[in-house]
């Protein structure tokens, strides 16, 4: 309960606004949730803000598994696997290692890639996807950065909307593809983020509370977000995301 009770009404805010961040993100919005991982870090010390965040997002992949819960392409998840769970596990060493002040200019230079990658992909279009190896190479390098990422920062969504654009997935297999592989690989971490510390009886007391505006922002994501012209929507998260990113690095 500790943490509850630390935090100021600004924090709170914050916090809040980010659950509902979300349930945004859950919805298919994925480039928001680079934003609420570095958001977080600034209220949170970095390695206790992403063991707060993981349960929270746990919370939001069950809910649009619910809802995509047919919308799924298992031959593009399964040949992942084996390569996530190594970088999951190279990952895990490298949390053991390192501090929080030390995590935050590693997780600032990754949300930094993932938005070269993400506006890399917006701006080429289909000659990105045509510039991608299509080899099994390409699968075990996305596959190893993917678990890489989202065990060091929960950050992974930038790198699996590549490889899911890569296959030429419709807008509903697209999201619900990533929603199943999100689900399965945040319940893969969430032992060794217990393992590691990051995961205690406070911070899942903490998370308790916040179910209802996941909840929330994952119901509102879906009736708003298709009527919000997606550039712009995008492109201000991107920004955000960006100033973050760098005053990670730089701070």
């Amino acid at each position: 309960m500790d943490i509850i009770f630390e935090l100021s009404y600004l924090e709170w805010l914050v916090v809040i606004l980010c659950t509902v961040f979300i349930g945004f993100t859950k919805t298919g919005v994925s480039s928001m949730g680079i934003l609420v991982a570095t958001i977080l870090m600034y209220v949170f010390p970095a390695k206790q803000s992403i063991g707060i965040l993981l349960p929270m997002l746990v919370v939001g992949d069950l809910f649009a598994v619910i809802f995509y819960r047919r919308s799924v392409v298992w031959k593009y998840l399964i040949s992942l696997i084996p390569w996530v769970l190594m970088g999951i596990i190279f990952g895990y060493f490298v949390l053991d290692q390192i501090n929080s002040d030390q995590l935050k200019p590693l997780i600032g230079v990754i949300v930094l890639a993932l938005i070269i990658l993400h506006i890399s992909r917006e701006r080429f279009g289909e000659k990105f996807n045509q510039a991608l190896p299509k080899s099994m190479w390409f699968t075990v390098t996305m596959g190893i950065l993917a678990g890489f990422t989202t065990m060091i920062g929960n950050a992974a969504g930038g790198v699996m909307a590549v490889y899911l654009l890569m296959k030429g997935l419709p807008k509903k297999e697209f999201v619900g593809t990533g929603a199943w592989f999100f689900m399965c690989v945040n319940l893969i971490k969430v032992p060794f983020y217990i393992s590691l510390g990051l995961i205690t009886y406070d911070s899942i007391t903490f998370n308790l509370w916040l179910i209802p505006t996941i909840l929330i922002g994952a119901f509102i994501g879906i009736k708003v977000v298709p009527h919000i012209p997606q550039k712009v929507f995008q492109t201000l998260i991107l920004g955000f995301a960006l100033i973050g990113a760098l005053r990670l690095i730089l701070v």
